[in-house]
């Protein structure tokens, strides 16, 4: 693992820590004169970047775009500039004064205290001046919370995304969309429009990378370690977990270099007017200080767009490390990772026992015996807890506020008033985090949401984050109101009571009326003129189209088959509704049998086991009750509820992550089509294949793009609105059917 020299400030212990700080007070409480932006940028010095944003800002709502683009991306270099020459002024002051430090130790009576104000005015006389010849007076000054939380959640991109859009720099659009929904995963209108830019002629690939990956580098390690551990692959495992490791640390030092560097406020009321002596001021900006690098623990380890942060990031790393490290069979490495790890747990019985294996696996390699914790770790951990205490004791003296951003902070290190609450919070914590962990499901279908949206006018409006759940997603746009119509046409014609359920006209509840159509049957009624063949045609296309953006946003990596569709309605009973209580569909999963009671979900007959990806595509809005939600695997915490309009796809994985079922539908009829696809090619939907025989029979050929083509004619019709591929559909003649497939949702 990379050491961390040259970042002594971070780890240095000092006699007085107090002391240490002292130079903040001196250095930056002072008003700074001459403040104006415009002479920053006339001297070539770095300005106050807020300004520069707010300038930028009203740029844009006057619509002047080339001023809007050039003054919010200067915004941004100039605040990345500040942070640059802060840590590069922190840097090159670390030696100043330090000259005066021995005589501390040397000197007797009150003289020390010179020496310690002489240090202190050496290094506060380094770091103004440093910052002086490269930042303006006003660009010295602290921003508001307000610009703080803006830049914190990329907002300029959001504003540079429609600068660029109004601009024609559609690559430069792409970016800052991307840039901008990275942090902002939930909004779906710059979902929307990431996946119209990915369509667009002219936009790359390279659009689509994250403008602040530099800052969260930490994160993508994060995640390719975590990956290289699924596929088993230990030594690439280590080698990124040891630089995972070390850029934590690094972004940590940045963190806390720039709370050090940056201009300081007294916490509080503890402002001019206050009654407060010297040391009183001097104690109250030190804390704040000591509290401001501690907060980096929480900076670092919370992901972009996330709230919470990781609890534990440097720990669970080193866990990480240190069992990678065995199984790649470095020994000696994961010695000295898990004695690093067990510097935050010393106690921690699953890391002693692991110790314990490790050391008689080493048999008699006396050298590997010895190895030590990483030094930068001893040294962060050490740091840490000198800077606990300091803040522990302002506390209970000085009435500070501090919250603790760790988890391993000793007991004996929290004052004895604080320990009742300090174990009840963290008591509270521990079993957020239980509770969090059996939450988080892992969907092992495959599926991946997130892909993209091929086709025009579907919009994505809720996701994984906004269903509460895993591999879930709600597309509006997919039909019109004329298809909907069309299709609940052929629905009063064509359906038929109890179809799919052994023609039982009520198979999941007495109160409704339950009717179906397949395709094939719609073929063959379409033959024997008893409904249009165009609407026959459509019923399979919306298939194709449904399958398409399914396959496309759940980055299927293997082909789509169609398992089963079914026009489906509901129908409540009229004068059968008073007092009901049931469901429409009591909650299921689509392949394997849930139990409640033990949270299990057996994969076996008589659920429909291959079944992989489930989608219900609604054709109307004209009832009462009638909608899906999702449950936990109690089959009552219900998690999300969707209520159906025309046009409306709900897509989902079939396995335990989606239980879910239908509520009564109390007045009128609810149309729907019901598809499910598997990825093995030997479970695909014979009966549909036979329809697409059957019209090839009659000189008419349906292409898995949903595109219809007439034989022996010249020309084509028009294409789908997906603009999907026009590769020819297989055909089967002459097989054996598979019938009785239940509708499940």
């Amino acid at each position: 693992m990379a050491l961390f020299a040259n970042h002594n400030s971070v780890y240095v212990a000092l006699h007085i820590p107090l002391i240490h700080y002292l130079f903040s007070f001196f250095d930056f409480t002072s008003p700074v004169a001459g403040i104006g932006a415009s002479a920053g940028s006339a001297s070539g010095l770095i300005p106050s970047y807020d300004v520069l944003y707010y300038t930028g800002v009203r740029a844009y709502f006057s619509e002047e775009w080339e001023k809007a683009a050039e003054l919010l991306e200067k915004s941004m270099t100039t605040r990345e500039a500040l942070f640059r020459t802060r840590r590069q002024c922190h840097e090159e002051c670390l030696p100043a004064g330090h000259d005066r430090l021995p005589k501390l130790d040397t000197e007797k009576g009150n003289v020390w205290d010179l020496w310690a104000v002489d240090w202190v005015q050496r290094r506060a006389e380094c770091v103004r001046f440093c910052l002086g010849r490269a930042v303006t007076p006003a660009g010295q000054l602290p921003v508001s919370a307000d610009i703080e939380y803006e830049f914190s959640t990329r907002n300029p991109y959001n504003f540079l995304q429609v600068v660029y859009w109004n601009l024609g720099k559609v690559q430069k659009a792409a970016s800052a969309a991307h840039t901008f929904f990275v942090a902002n995963p939930s909004h779906l209108e710059m979902r929307n429009n990431i996946e119209k830019y990915r369509r667009m002629e002219g936009v790359t690939e390279d659009a689509f990378q994250d403008r602040e990956m530099e800052t969260e580098k930490h994160w993508v390690l994060y995640d390719s370690a975590l990956t290289s551990e699924a596929s088993f692959d230990w030594t690439h495992a280590v080698e990124k977990w040891r630089e995972c490791v070390n850029e934590t640390l690094r972004q940590t030092d940045e963190c806390r270099a720039q709370c050090e560097v940056a201009s300081q406020r007294l916490p509080g009321n503890r402002g001019e007017d206050g009654m407060d002596g010297v040391f009183e001021k001097a104690a109250a900006l030190s804390l704040s200080l000591l509290s401001c690098q501690q907060a980096c623990v929480t900076q670092v380890a919370t992901r972009p767009g996330r709230i919470s942060a990781q609890e534990d990031l440097l720990p669970t790393q080193l866990e990480h490390l240190h069992s990678a490290q065995f199984k790649a069979g470095d020994l000696g490495g994961a010695v000295c990772s898990l004695r690093s790890l067990l510097l935050f747990y010393p106690s921690d019985k699953d890391s002693l026992s692991n110790l314990e294996l490790y050391t008689e696996t080493l048999g008699g390699d006396t050298e590997a015996h010895g190895t030590k914790p990483f030094q930068e770790i001893a040294r962060y951990v050490s740091r840490s807890l000198q800077e606990k205490k300091l803040l522990y004791f302002g506390m209970e003296n000085l009435n500070f506020n501090f919250t603790d951003p760790d988890l391993w902070t000793p007991e004996e290190v929290v004052p004895e008033f604080l320990k009742d609450t300090w174990r009840a919070d963290k008591e509270v914590l521990n079993e957020k985090m239980k509770e969090g962990e059996k939450e988080v499901e892992m969907d092992d279908s495959g599926f991946y949401a997130g892909g993209p949206v091929p086709q025009v006018g579907v919009t994505i409006s809720m996701d994984d984050n906004s269903l509460n759940g895993t591999n879930r997603v709600m597309l509006d746009g997919v039909l019109d109101q004329k298809e909907c119509d069309t299709v609940l046409r052929l629905a009063t014609t064509a359906a038929s009571a109890g179809d799919g359920y052994r023609e039982r006209r009520s198979p999941h509840t007495p109160h409704e009326k339950f009717e179906g159509l397949t395709v094939l049957r719609a073929v063959k009624l379409a033959q024997d003129g008893m409904v249009n063949q165009s609407d026959a045609k459509l019923l399979h296309e919306m298939g194709e189209r449904v399958r398409t953006l399914l396959h496309s946003y759940f980055r299927s990596p293997s082909g789509l088959h169609f398992s089963y569709t079914h026009l489906v309605c509901r129908s409540a009973i009229t004068g059968d509704q008073e007092g009901r209580l049931d469901l429409s569909h009591p909650v299921h999963v689509d392949n394997c049998l849930l139990e409640p009671e033990t949270r299990q979900c057996w994969r076996e007959p008589p659920a429909f086991t291959h079944r992989d990806l489930s989608a219900v595509l609604y054709l109307n809005d004209d009832f009462d009750g009638g909608e899906l939600f999702f449950t936990d695997r109690d089959a009552k915490t219900v998690t999300a509820r969707v209520k159906p309009t025309c046009g409306l796809l709900v897509g989902f994985s079939s396995g335990p992550v989606n239980p879910h079922g239908v509520t009564a539908v109390t007045a009128g009829r609810r149309c729907a089509l019901a598809l499910w696809f598997t990825k093995e090619k030997h479970h695909r939907d014979m009966e549909r294949e036979e329809a697409e025989a059957l019209w090839a029979a009659d000189g008419q050929s349906v292409t898995k793009g949903g595109e219809v083509k007439e034989e022996g004619r010249e020309g084509t019709a028009s294409p789908a609105r997906s603009g999907r591929s026009g590769s020819q559909s297989s055909r089967s003649r002459g097989r054996g059917r598979v019938t009785g497939g239940k509708d499940e949702l």
